[in-house]
């Protein structure tokens, strides 16, 4: 017999918040349909109170100084090392995430963790000359940096604990409370998250955790007495709750279709094709900068073509309990039918299939089209499943125009040995992030993480972020 599904509540002021018998919404294992908790929606009032807790602890948080930021979250990051099996399994059951892709997740949890910690202790001020003309002649000027008061943040279901810590982790570290709506796919990471956090000595109100419906999550961008909206997620929502976001600042990460260039020149083809097909259909493609568009230089591209369709059958899919498992199911339905959909119209409109996925429940096999039209969704909108589309081009200004050909600019991989090439593409790709001689997929947690166009606004890693979330202030001294 299962066990019953666990009810979970929001999470305010430093504890589960448990009123009346108010039904929760059911989540499921997105392999098996297994119940795993029923999740009480927050009210509108709920809201109200935690903006109040979060408010009052702006207060506290803002006065910290900085040795205790840094030992907040360097225990967080112990705790969760501490969890690190238990979250791992957390997540491979909430999202499906294939159990070595959640451990990997957890490791990068604690990375950002201490690397906030150690910006913590060395973030937010600066020193500009100030006599640099006769009039100011005998004043000295310091720069400090301030948080600047409660983070509404959004996170989504396919990284559903380092995601957050990105958006928490710096928040801490400049002393600002958050308030987070978690994915409704997968959110009992963030609720357990939120314990560890109170467990490591973060104010009542520092980080609080709400399952909210639609009409009262979008007061997360309207309510003033936010601060700032971070949100990760899709670019018609993202780019709609900046629309109507009013003053507050507000960073968007918002996906993208991002391409991987193979030139002739690469070394090691072999390694090149399994690292796609692990980029293409890892966690069955749902990854933001998972590659989706694979242009191949022509003199190889029959040739590593078919090492990417070979790279990518010898992929597990299945069970993301099986540690062997890269493939595992999709977050629901929906998303199934939705990518099943995309890939028919595809080969109706003349779509060429070099591997044909076949659906087992919500897990959904790899599929690599090739003869794809621009203008198919596959290839111009974000697939956020296990489909790959491949093409060749003549020359190298050829390729990286075709990687511009989007209106999305996350992430771009390229592989050659000419490291000219590799200048040409960085200064010539208009993507957030350039990686030379790897996948798109690669991201290192501690450097500046976004898009541009419609992939997002403004940047996420530890030190970016941290500047987003406070703000300059100079002080002017006469000596005179």
């Amino acid at each position: 017999m299962a066990p019953r599904p666990r009810f979970v509540t929001p999470y305010l002021n430093g504890r589960s918040v448990r009123r009346g018998r108010r039904p929760g919404d059911l989540t499921r294992a997105p392999f098996d349909g297994t119940p795993l908790a029923r999740v009480v929606p927050g009210t509108g009032r709920e809201l109200d109170e935690a903006i109040g807790h979060a408010t009052a602890a702006y207060q506290v948080m803002r006065a910290m100084p900085r040795f205790q930021r840094h030992t907040i979250l360097r225990e967080a990051a112990a705790r969760i090392g501490a969890e690190r099996e238990a979250l791992a399994q957390l997540m491979c059951q909430d999202a499906g995430k294939p159990i070595t892709l959640a451990r990997g997740e957890v490791d990068r949890a604690i990375l950002t963790f201490q690397w906030a910690a150690e910006e913590a202790r060395r973030f937010g001020t600066d020193s500009i000359p100030a006599d640099v003309e006769p009039r100011a002649e005998g004043m000295m000027s310091l720069i400090e940096r301030f948080p600047i008061g409660p983070i509404a943040a959004i996170a989504p279901f396919n990284f559903p604990l380092n995601l957050i810590v990105h958006k928490l982790a710096p928040a801490i570290a400049t002393g600002n409370p958050v308030i987070l709506k978690p994915a409704p796919q997968a959110p009992l990471a963030a609720f357990r998250l939120a314990e560890i956090l109170t467990l490591s000595g973060l104010p009542a109100g520092g980080f609080q955790v709400l399952h909210l419906p639609l009409p009262v999550a979008e007061r997360l961008a309207t309510d003033p007495r936010f601060a700032m909206l971070s949100f990760t997620g899709s670019a018609a929502v993202g780019w709609h709750l900046k629309s109507v976001a009013g003053r507050k600042r507000v960073t968007l990460e918002l996906g993208g279709n991002a391409a991987a260039v193979v030139h002739s020149d690469a070394e090691d083809l072999d390694r090149i094709a399994a690292r796609v097909a692990w980029g293409a259909f890892a966690f069955a493609g749902q990854v933001c900068i998972k590659v989706q568009r694979l242009l191949v230089h022509a003199p190889i591209y029959q040739r590593f073509v078919q090492k990417v369709v070979a790279a990518t059958k010898a992929l597990k899919v299945g069970d993301p309990r099986d540690p062997k498992t890269v493939v595992g199911p999709m977050i629901d339905a929906g998303a199934v039918i939705r990518v099943q959909t995309w890939v028919r119209e595809a080969l109706d409109g003349g779509a060429r299939p070099l591997l044909l996925g076949r659906r087992r429940g919500q897990v959904l096999y790899p599929t690599i089209l090739a003869d794809v039209s621009p203008k198919m969704k596959v290839s111009c909108l974000e697939v956020f499943g296990p489909v790959l589309v491949v093409e060749p081009y003549g020359t190298w200004t050829q390729a990286l125009g075709r990687v511009n050909h989007s209106e999305f600019g996350l992430h771009a991989g390229i592989f050659t040995a000419d490291i000219r090439r590799v200048f040409e593409a960085y200064r010539g790709l208009d993507v957030g992030g350039v990686i030379a001689n790897d996948i798109p997929t690669v991201r290192l947690d501690h450097l500046p993480y976004g898009g541009i166009k419609s992939s997002g606004f403004g940047r996420e890693g530890i030190r970016n972020a941290m500047e987003e979330m406070s703000e300059p202030r100079i002080l002017i001294v006469n000596l005179k």
